[in-house]
């Protein structure tokens, strides 16, 4: 997996490319949506072995998980002193707690009695106590009682606080390291911070958070939301109105822990060809026909203008409407396009003013071939300021479809769409004579990304 990085330029990809599209737009572009990275990570072939190997699932959790930045929850969820979110990852469980009005901290969830988990699920309390034996630790983890304490007389109060993992925030996110030689967080997330800037997701407030336990290796999974390659073939019904092969993608060797792809929307694929009627994208992005558009709701894209200015002009005026912001500076990239980035390893942020989806993938307890997909959605705040309080997690059961969720919206059924594909893509994985998985140079290219880095961490002891 570890190969030599050079510089390259990105391949000329079919139809009118992201930077193209952005030279159509009516309104100055941030300098975020210009930079472009098209580093060569790359070409050698990914083991199956990373994917199906316990083995391997093993030096991930003992040399990657414990040793990078995480996204464990948001402040919002947080509030008040005593308020706390149980994170797990593998075998680890981490208390992320609010211990004062302005502080956050995160302990390692083991009672330093006889181990047992502190706090089994999320909620408020006033102290942390073992509900085995007793043992009690105050909010900001200093010991605080010891059931029969005169039979542990080697306890000293000094050492017996709880271990804690770091913490920081960026964007209305809590993060944790369990790594106390870690970088620092906003060193981690690289150019992220900055592209951010203006969209401000601390502002923002979660809507809806739903998730399914998936049957395979986390990997798997996560790689089929960094690449719009597989549209084609799984997502056929979305081709009139969302680019595909067009995709730009971009990874830098010097930033191993980010990259991004921009997937424009309100834009036929260019497999349909140069000249698909722009009535035709309104239609499929609408849902319904040109007729029906017309005479149910007049949407009807005027003459001389293209169904992505007309699109993004109608989501800027619902945005605003809603919000009571200003939105006439934003792009119709910003108003529309899929704006993804990835945080190393399992964390994946959309920029832009729509609803900000976020994507999370952890393995479910040390199985390699388990994983819990998470969505959820973020929102700018609601004109009149009263937000409501953050949307708890929807667990779906494993008969139950992402589209019987109707908050997702298009999203639901093509998450369904996706879910086709990953246990089948799990099994083909235990089944291929074929040693290796081939990536694509450019389209591919984050998922390449990401086998780098990850190598990194698993190869260095």
């Amino acid at each position: 997996m570890r190969s030599s990085t050079t510089q390259r330029q990105a391949p000329r990809v079919p139809g009118r490319s992201v930077q193209e599209l952005l030279d159509a737009e009516r309104v100055a572009i941030p300098p975020a949506l210009r930079e472009t990275a098209a580093d060569d990570v790359g070409c050698t072939d990914v083991k199956v072995e990373c994917f199906t190997s316990q083995a391997f699932f093993d030096l991930e959790m003992e040399r990657m998980w414990p040793r990078v930045w995480q996204m464990a929850c948001r402040v919002e969820e947080i509030p008040r002193v005593g308020d706390h979110v149980v994170y797990e990852i593998g075998r680890y469980s981490l208390l992320i707690a609010r211990s004062a009005p302005d502080r956050i901290q995160a302990f390692h969830n083991a009672c330093l009695h006889r181990g047992r988990i502190l706090r089994s699920q999320s909620g408020n309390v006033q102290s942390f106590r073992c509900p085995f034996h007793g043992f009690e630790w105050t909010l900001d983890g200093r010991l605080a009682d010891v059931p029969c304490r005169w039979d542990f007389p080697d306890i000293v109060d000094e050492e017996w606080s709880l271990p804690e993992a770091r913490v920081d925030t960026w964007g209305g996110f809590v993060f944790v390291n369990m790594d106390e030689d870690a970088e620092p967080l906003d060193a981690y997330l690289a150019e992220i911070p900055e592209h951010f800037r203006e969209w401000a997701l601390e502002d923002r407030h979660k809507v809806l958070h739903v998730a399914k336990v998936i049957e395979a290796n986390w990997k798997v999974v996560l790689e089929a939301f960094v690449e719009s390659h597989h549209v084609l073939a799984t997502h056929p019904q979305i081709m009139p109105s969302t680019g595909d092969t067009n995709t730009q993608y971009d990874v830098s060797a010097d930033r191993p822990h980010t990259n991004r792809m921009i997937t424009a929307m309100a834009v036929a694929s260019p497999t349909l060809g140069d000249d698909y009627p722009e009535q035709k994208i309104v239609d499929a992005m609408l849902g319904g026909s040109s007729r029906v558009a017309a005479g149910r709701t007049g949407l009807v894209v005027p003459e001389g203008q293209t169904a992505r200015s007309f699109m993004a002009d109608l989501a800027r005026g619902a945005q605003q409407a809603a919000s009571g912001l200003d939105l006439s500076h934003a792009t119709d990239s910003e108003m529309l396009d899929a704006i993804e980035y990835y945080v190393f390893p399992n964390f994946c942020p959309w920029g832009g003013y729509q609803r900000n989806i976020m994507y999370r993938f952890r393995p479910v307890g040390c199985d390699p071939e388990r994983t819990l997909m998470e969505a959820m959605f973020l929102v700018l705040p609601p004109a009149d300021g009263d937000r409501p309080p953050p949307s708890p997690m929807k667990l779906l059961e494993t008969d139950e479809k992402w589209s019987s969720v109707p908050e997702l919206g298009i999203l639901g059924p093509v998450f369904d769409q996706d879910m086709s594909n990953l246990s089948m893509v799990q099994k083909g994985l235990r089944a291929t004579r074929k040693p290796t998985v081939t990536l694509a140079r450019y389209q591919e290219s984050r998922i390449r990304h990401l086998h780098a880095t990850l190598d990194r961490y698993v190869s260095n002891p």
